[in-house]
């Protein structure tokens, strides 16, 4: 089998794959036949992939767009092994009908996005964002903020990643409330997380975090009726994807100032155009799609992607099969 690995194509589309650990690429390369990596800086879109995936054997990747067009051109595909969590962008019935294997990668960033969560958190409420810049610009502003003590966090989504936020919260001395309508209860009541309707989390909470994958389901739910629940002056952070939210409803929201802010890592469309209004916004901190980026997630997600590749190539069943 290491003589069929050696004649074997891999194509590698994230451009953190192996940054922090030179020996993750070096793994690859000493095992199988070619490695081709994606130079663009960015994630690839449907045409662009279209044209590249013929002749490769194996697929690690990123937030590229695989759609049915892109797996109809695979014409030696036999799996996509996703760099990370969700697969919303991957059309699962056209892998299927292909007989391409899906996995992923759980668990490998959920410590690193759930940070990033509770550091847009405590910039929210202190205003930390917007009084650096006032300083900066020769300031010395009294502006009052608040404090995460005695306040209520509620988890919209209580995965992996939910939990580890629920976990770092644990010091603060906050109220835990959770939606999920798969959550497990001893997991919550161990973490200090009381699990409740979503319609009762989203009115109780001082801040709203949003961890849930994009289903037909999850779908812009957070559109005009969502934000008229929230607690009037309550904040929503949003580290999962931009799709969830309706963003000319949150816009409209932070303009009524029935939300006091929101804290965004990810936009229905990324990177968003230079003059989107929530990135002109105010009480809007936007940062670039990196809950992951760093070098413990990274790491993990590239062992965890290339492991569970060369398994499908060797025939062997993957750890992390989603597909």
């Amino acid at each position: 089998m290491v003589d069929g690995l050696r004649k074997c194509r891999i194509l590698v589309t994230p451009t953190s794959f192996g940054k922090n650990d030179p020996t993750l690429r070096k793994a690859l390369e000493d095992t199988v036949g070619e490695v081709a990596y994606n130079t663009t800086g960015k994630p690839l879109p449907s045409a662009d992939l279209a044209v590249l995936i013929p002749g490769f054997d194996g697929f690690i990747a990123g937030l590229d767009v695989i759609d049915r067009a892109v797996i109809e051109k695979a014409d030696r595909l036999r799996v996509i092994a996703r760099y990370g969590v969700g697969v919303d962008g991957i059309d699962l019935e056209a892998a299927r009908q292909k007989g391409i294997v899906v996995t992923n990668t759980p668990g490998a960033n959920s410590i690193s996005v759930a940070e990033l969560a509770i550091g847009l958190m405590i910039c929210l409420a202190r205003k930390i964002t917007t009084a650096a810049q006032a300083t900066r610009n020769g300031e010395w502003p009294r502006w009052q903020s608040m404090s995460l003590e005695g306040k209520t966090v509620g988890l919209l989504g209580f995965g992996s990643i939910g939990r580890q936020v629920a976990r770092m919260l644990g010091g603060f001395d906050c109220t835990l409330l959770a939606y999920d309508p798969i959550a497990d209860p001893t997991i919550a009541a161990s973490l200090g997380v009381r699990l409740l309707a979503q319609e009762q989390v989203v009115s109780q909470s001082d801040i709203v975090s949003l961890h849930c994958p994009v289903t037909p389901q999850t779908r812009g739910m957070v559109d005009a009726a969502f934000l008229e629940r929230m607690k009037p002056g309550s904040f929503l952070v949003n580290t999962a994807r931009g799709e969830l939210v309706h963003e000319d409803a949150l816009l409209q929201a932070l303009d009524s100032g029935r939300l006091n802010g929101a804290a965004l890592d990810v936009f229905a469309t990324q990177p968003p155009a230079k003059d989107h209004p929530l990135l002109l916004h105010p009480r809007v901190i936007a940062t670039p799609h990196m809950g992951a980026h760093t070098d413990g997630a990274t790491n993990s997600m590239g062992w965890m992607s290339l492991r569970d590749c060369l398994a499908v190539m060797r025939g062997e069943a993957p750890l992390y099969r989603v597909a």
